[in-house]
């Protein structure tokens, strides 16, 4: 629901109310399961009958859909290994390109008529946001074990430098601690954003102005869906590295 209030004068205020009415609300009661589950569940749907037309029809030689998907998967086996390196990179690499291709399609779902972005709901964000933060710091501590903490204490490691080793482990648990907070809310201001600008410019001018704003916003989901997954990539690759 979006307010919109028009105000000439100090004291006369026009107040509109743009209600959405989404196709879901039709088989699913928005009260009692949320429009960003209700979204989140069929972008897993798409997702997963994606993957088996793909598998159904594979070719040696890749074409349309198939070549789209091996095109992603290349992009994102190269990204991990490049940033993690060849042990882990194949590791994760499952991970993160699902991360990317849930959130671009929740992301693209925003600018669909009658569809919502679950991605414009913090609680989605939140739900991709901390288990990247707890895969993080158990990949590091199985990696080097105890080990792990170097990450956390700085360079200089020696009993003349402990007050700095303990400043520097501070800084760096809140730093690890806001990591989930930054992704979640990151993806969640630019969607809500991209959300609300279309509901306003669709309703003062419904032809021109939204086509134009609809191609940013395919830009915008792009984007967001890369930073989110770049940023999980290098937590994971700062976690199974080696302290320095």
């Amino acid at each position: 629901m979006i307010t919109l209030i028009f105000s000439d004068f100090p004291r006369e205020e026009v107040t509109m109310t743009l209600e959405e009415k989404l196709l879901m609300d039709v088989i699913i009661n928005p009260e009692v399961i949320p429009h960003n589950v209700s979204y989140a569940i069929l972008a897993s749907i798409i997702l997963i009958v994606s993957a088996l037309v793909v598998r159904r029809s594979m070719r040696l030689v890749p074409v349309g859909f198939q070549n789209f998907m091996e095109t992603i998967a290349d992009i994102f086996l190269k990204l991990s290994e490049d940033n993690i390196g060849h042990r882990w990179g194949k590791h994760f690499f499952p991970l993160l390109c699902t991360l990317f291709m849930f959130i671009l399609v929740c992301n693209i779902m925003g600018l669909i008529p009658g569809f919502a972005s679950p991605t414009s709901n913090i609680n989605t964000n939140a739900a991709m946001a901390i288990p990247v933060f707890l895969a993080t710091h158990y990949y590091g501590i199985r990696a080097h074990g105890i080990k792990y903490i170097y990450h956390f204490v700085g360079p200089i490691r020696s009993i003349v430098a402990l007050p700095l080793m303990i400043l520097m482990f501070i800084i760096e648990f809140i730093g690890h601690l806001v990591r989930p907070v930054t992704l979640s809310v990151r993806l969640f201001g630019n969607m809500l954003a991209k959300h609300i600008i279309l509901a306003v410019l669709a309703f003062l001018a419904p032809v021109i102005v939204p086509t134009l704003i609809l191609a940013l916003g395919t830009l915008v989901s792009f984007i967001q869906a890369f930073v989110f997954t770049l940023l999980a990539t290098l937590y994971l690759a700062g976690a199974v590295e080696e302290a320095h």
